[in-house]
């Protein structure tokens, strides 16, 4: 009969990686880094940290710190491991993450999120009594886990060279990892830059058949937090027929939270199957149940996020389901906005998604995408670093001494743009100074485990309204509620007081945690009082204006104010909008916690808000205050103002009796390079000069200057500069004469502006004596005059110094076109006797030479003649 020491023996024995762990132990004794690449369900996250802790394989004794990207795998990997030595986890193998611990002293193997190592590393950078670094899962390139990796390399090239570092990957993407251990630790008597010792595992894979199964019908592609609900339809038809068609449980990866309960409300029915749902906010027992396998042989169908692509193992899956889609956090500078966008997974985790249908015994994946696609995704997930909120990150840069982060190891360094953003939020909340250096308060703040954001509001809230109601409010912004619970805060905040879901189960840890605290970093001064008052007296406040100001503390650039049903205008100058049915509307002012853009619209829609008063929000928003003189161009003139402003939002405004002049003059130039030179008083003589100097720019170029809408606008000063001076507004330049001010850019140095007039006449002479006004308006200069003035002419005249011919629009005696011609001779030829033909019967009265070469030219009839 097999016992539980005999199974946990066999497990640890057919676990692949122990054939590597001789050389791993060999890099790190040569070396003191390695990067262990290891597929999933190999034992790289169970098995070698048992070794390195000297628990499994006879070696001494060392204390191992295990770092995973997520809480629900930290605590698999610490259950399993304590089920491997047949113990309670707690005792030699524990874990930590944010809000629960279970370790004691006799804690060899500790696993904590990669949060908490940042967190105990601002704590201790030397790491005290720690001999070993693991950090897990490292190919998903989290931003906790790149800057642990960075503070690691620090404290082993100054403080602790004997501090034992091993990067564990679940791909073969490990060069770059190498190269960084490399470069940034003692090179172990090696040559400088020399990469870590890379040491592979082979996984025992079995195949796993590909069957591509896209969608019947194109669907729409993912856009912010949007998934078109035709792809849910499809996934659920996806799995639903890999149940027909395979044995074994079925593992369906989707992007988010939402998508699992859309797609597992479409799975309502399934005959013999138990539909499972596994994600970061699934509760406990839930992870464990689907971490334990089945029992009395139902199926299962296990909806999961990407935190079971290599963090977990679920044991009993032939089939996976893979939907293609993933989420990455980005940061939209330009709203403000910090959220989850839905992306196209990488090849990488696709590979890491069909592994595991493979783990146990042949197995299948259904990927729902055309085949032809496959290759045309990126390579491998996009670092955290590259398009995430920074702020966390560079406070914690700023409290490790690094504000700018340019001395730390990372592999992809932070964009510049992004950590500016950062910095002038971390200035705006008292955490960083001007140099960018951490203050005292940022040093508090970094302590707290939260977003800078929400430590701010934790810490000004407690001084306002007691550190137990600021901690729950904080507690529900650290982790959006339920959609159940609303868009209101406060009656989300009530909702979690009262409810006995797991997700109120969790805030209430978690407020619980930032209370304690925020005791513990000396920043709660107040304890709010049974009438809700705060602890150093003043006014008492319900949970909505609680709420509202721990919200805008945390978010001060989204307070908004009303301008319509529904419509909102944030501080940051993005409009808001309230969802259909939302319990907000009509309120003056909100402060907006969460808030994402649909497809296609210019405007947020608010997802979690509070409502507030202009007193909180100017109290909290301070730093975007201003109040000072508003000169510029605006509804078609000039607009001069005192205005108080909240950022992008109008308070109160004043007419502003007398703006200074370089003001106005550059609402001026403003209001010109917005609407074009029209604004100017354009006579028909103006813009008769402008069309003869732009004919000279064409015909001579040299000095002759461009004047076309682009030019005269880059060289208003040059031209237009005097009048500027004068104007106070729109009326003013109406009245400036544009043909004189368009003059001074005439080529009067060179002395050829004295022969504008001789280039480019106004007028020419005809035959008959008749001055007629030639026509710059088009591509070539025209002379439209009566076919009888130009009797004797024998060809047309030319202007620019003789280069160009003008053309010759020949007109019958009602001044209708008759003939054009720049050969006037060639016309006199061939073309005259027809148009004589055609026009003699109808204007009888009028000459109709046979030769009109040498005829008398006339503008009157034969017999007026």
């Amino acid at each position: 009969m097999t016992t539980p020491t005999d199974r946990r023996t066999g497990a640890l024995d057919r676990l692949p990686v122990r054939d590597a762990v001789p050389e791993l132990l060999r890099a790190l004794d040569d070396r003191g880094v390695a990067v262990l690449c290891a597929p999933p369900g190999t034992g790289k996250t169970t098995l070698v940290p048992l070794v390195l802790a000297g628990l499994v394989g006879g070696g001494p004794v060392r204390r191992v710190l295990v770092a995973e990207p997520r809480r629900i795998a930290a605590r698999a990997a610490a259950r399993r491991m304590a089920w491997l030595l047949g113990e309670r986890t707690g005792e030699r193998v524990g874990f930590t993450v944010r809000g629960e611990r279970q370790a004691g002293r006799g804690t060899v193997v500790e696993v904590v999120t990669t949060g908490v190592l940042v967190q105990r590393l601002h704590r201790d950078q030397e790491l005290t009594g720690v001999d070993v670094v693991v950090l897990d899962e490292c190919h998903e390139r989290h931003l906790d886990a790149d800057t642990a990796a960075a503070f690691l390399l620090d404290v082993r090239a100054a403080l602790r060279p004997d501090l034992r570092l091993v990067a564990a990957s679940a791909t073969t993407d490990a060069e770059g990892w190498a190269r960084l251990l490399g470069d940034g630790g003692p090179d172990g008597g090696k040559a400088p830059g020399e990469p870590a010792p890379v040491v592979s595992a082979p996984g025992v894979s079995h195949p796993v058949e590909v069957v591509w199964a896209p969608p019947e019908r194109p669907v729409r592609p993912p856009h912010g937090m949007r998934v078109d609900p035709a792809l849910l339809d499809h996934v659920a038809a996806v799995v639903r027929r890999a149940l027909r068609e395979r044995e074994g449980d079925v593992l369906c990866f989707l992007p988010g939270v939402g998508e699992i309960a859309r797609v597992a409300g479409k799975l309502g029915g399934l005959a013999g199957a138990e539909v499972l749902q596994v994600h970061g906010r699934a509760p406990a027992a839930v992870q464990e149940a689907v971490l334990a396998g089945a029992e009395g042989g139902r199926r299962r169908v296990v909806l999961a996020t990407s935190v079971a692509e290599s963090s977990l193992t679920v044991p009993g899956v032939r089939v996976v389901v893979d939907c293609g889609l993933a989420r990455e956090p980005r940061m939209d500078h330009a709203r403000g906005l910090s959220a989850l966008t839905t992306v196209r997974a990488s090849r990488a985790a696709a590979r890491q998604r069909a592994g595991r249908a493979g783990r146990e015994a042949p197995g299948v994946v259904y990927r729902c995408w055309p085949e032809a696609e496959d290759a045309r995704l990126p390579r491998f997930p996009s670092p955290e670093i590259a398009g995430a909120d920074l702020t966390a990150f560079a406070l914690q840069a700023a409290c490790w001494g690094d504000p700018d982060a340019s001395g730390l190891a990372l592999l992809d360094p932070p964009p510049a743009g992004a950590m500016a953003a950062a910095r002038e939020t971390l200035t705006a909340i008292g955490a960083v100074d001007a140099a960018g250096r951490a203050t005292e308060r940022g040093a508090r703040m970094a302590r707290l485990g939260l977003h800078p954001r929400l430590a701010r509001a934790l810490i000004d809230g407690a001084e306002e309204v007691g550190a137990r109601r600021a901690a729950e409010v904080v507690a529900l912004l650290s982790e959006e509620p339920p959609r159940e619970y609303g868009d209101d805060l406060a009656a989300a905040w009530r909702t979690a007081r009262r409810g006995g879901d797991p997700y109120a189960a969790r805030w209430r840890q978690e407020a619980r945690r930032l209370e304690q605290a925020l005791t513990a970093t000396g920043t709660a001064r107040g304890t709010a009082r049974p009438d809700g008052r705060p602890g150093g007296g003043g006014p008492a406040r319900g949970d909505d204006a609680v709420a509202g100001l721990v919200a805008a503390l945390a978010f001060p650039e989204r307070v908004a104010r009303r301008r319509g049903e529904r419509a909102y205008l944030m501080a940051a100058g993005t409009g808001a909008e309230l969802g259909d049915g939302s319990r907000l509307g009509g309120a003056p002012w909100l402060a907006v916690a969460v808030a994402d853009r649909p497809v296609a619209s210019a405007s947020a829609r608010v997802r979690l808000a509070a409502v507030t008063d202009e007193d909180t929000a100017r109290t909290a928003a301070a730093a975007l205050a201003s109040d000072g003189a508003e000169v510029r161009w605006a509804g078609g003139d000039v607009l001069a103002r005192r205005v108080t402003r909240l950022g992008a939002i109008e308070l109160v405004s004043r007419p502003l009796a007398d703006p200074a002049p370089k003001a106005v003059r550059q609402a001026l130039l403003e209001g010109l390079r917005r609407e074009g030179t029209g604004l100017l008083g354009w006579s028909a003589r103006a813009t008769a000069v402008r069309q003869r100097m732009a004919f000279l720019h064409r015909a001579l170029g040299g000095a002759w200057p461009d004047v076309s809408e682009t030019a005269l606008l880059e060289r208003l000063d040059d031209w237009l500069g005097a009048e500027l001076a004068r104007a106070r507004g729109r009326a003013d330049l109406e009245r400036v004469d544009a043909g004189a001010a368009l003059a001074r850019l005439l080529p009067w140095a060179t002395g050829e502006a004295a022969r504008f007039e001789e280039l480019a006449p106004e007028r020419i002479e005809v035959p008959s004596g008749s001055r007629v006004r030639v026509d710059y308006g088009g591509d070539r200069p025209v002379l439209a005059v009566k076919l009888q003035e130009l009797f004797g002419w024998q060809e047309a005249p030319r202007i620019a110094g003789g280069r160009v011919p003008l053309l010759v629009h020949l007109l019958s005696p009602a001044g209708r076109p008759a003939a054009v011609t720049a050969d006037l001779a060639s016309f006199w030829k061939d073309g005259y006797h027809s148009v004589r033909a055609e026009l003699r019967g109808r204007y009888p009265r009028h000459p109709w030479p046979k030769d009109p070469t040498a005829a008398e030219p006339t503008r009157r009839t034969n017999a007026r003649r």
